[in-house]
Formats: C-alpha cells, structure tokens, sequence
C-alpha cells in the first residue's frame, strides 16, 4: 500500500485561500512540486475519483509512491473520503502510512508541527476521519492559523462567531508568502516521513 496524504478543507471557489483550507492548500502545493499541476483550471495531474468523493494525484519521492487526496466533501464530512481508502477497514491497510495536515487554531500562524496517535482536538474534519476509520493512529501535520500578537504570541480567537470569522477569513497577501515559505519545510516533512520514516520526521521537523 502506498503512503497517502490528505489535505483538509472545504470545496469551492468561494472557500478558496481561506485558513480552514490550509491542509488543502498545502498538498496542492506539495503536488506541484512534485509534478502534480494545481487544481485551479489545470488538467492533468489530479483526477477527480467519484469512490473517494475526491480529488486525487499520484507522485512518486525516491521510490516511494505517494497518493494525495483532497476530499470533495465538506470538512465535517472528511471522515467519508479517507474511509473510503481503507474498503475493508484499517486491517486491510496501513494507518501508519496515512497523514492528514490540516488548520489548527492551538498554533499560531506560521508554525507546524507533526503529531501522531492523538484527538482530534476539536476539529471537525479530524474528528469525522477519527470516526470513520476507528482509530487515531496516524499521522498528521499541524498548520498554526491563529492569529499572533506584535511579539509573536498566540492570539487564539474565543467565541463561535470569533472562531468561524478567523477560519472562514482569508489569507492576507502578506500571510500567503509566509504561508509559501512554510510549505517549503512542510514538504521537507512529508519527504522525510515517506522515506525515513515518522520519528525522523518528528526530529527534523518539530
């Protein structure tokens, strides 16, 4: 079985470049570099798979294949596309090669860390992928999205309105450079892990 990575967020051009779309935009962008052309009216590359309820690619980093899923459905639905990935449960497969990157508002912006084997942490889309393959071992990367102070402290929004009015706002040009720069020790972690493994990522990375 193949590594597989899925990027969370919402479909739809009008949920493009929003925070909650970060896991999505970052695999996007992983694709690109390994010759997986972006989404936005490019073919080739991505197909859409109508089992998965999904957008996916298939790139190879040293001998290593890798399938890259971006769920179609709606984030609190994410659950639907990755169990789909595993017909006859977790058994049939290897958890252990999953890696989910998503948004996550305990970080602040411009931070990313790899966790393994723990809650959902209140986020939907985790928590309907938790649910739907019966376990929380597998691996994911963490993309800080909460706001930060002048000197650098998290500013974690309270509140539903507060909550939703951060996730579902959009990247400023300034935090979509940034959000790049990232990307690049992102994908650096994603290519560790699928040729040295999760702990070696863990070091390099966190």
């Amino acid at each position: 079985m193949s590594y597989i990575i899925v990027g969370l967020g919402n479909p739809g051009e009008e949920y493009s470049e929003t925070r909650h779309n970060t896991g999505r935009m970052l695999l996007e962008w992983f694709g690109k570099a390994h010759g997986a052309p972006v989404l936005s009216g490019v073919e080739g590359g991505w197909k859409v798979d109508k089992k998965l309820t999904a957008d996916v690619a298939k790139v190879k980093v040293g001998k290593q294949t890798i399938t890259l899923v971006l769920p179609n459905t709606f984030m609190n639905n994410s659950g639907k596309s990755v169990k789909a990935l595993f017909p006859l449960g977790v058994t049939s497969g290897k958890a252990e090669k999953l890696l989910v990157i998503y948004d996550d508002l305990d970080l602040p912006f411009g931070k990313a860390k790899i966790s393994f084997n723990k809650s959902s942490g209140g986020h939907k889309g985790l928590e309907s992928i938790i649910k739907a393959i019966k376990t929380e071992k597998f691996a994911r990367i963490r993309i800080g999205i909460s706001p930060i102070t002048p000197t650098g402290k998290i500013r974690k929004p309270s509140g539903e309105e507060a909550v939703t009015k951060v996730i579902l706002g959009k990247f400023k040009p300034d935090e979509l450079t940034q959000l790049k720069k990232l990307s690049k020790k992102v994908n650096l972690a994603l290519e560790t892990f699928v040729t040295s493994g999760l702990e070696k990522a863990r070091q390099e990375f966190n």
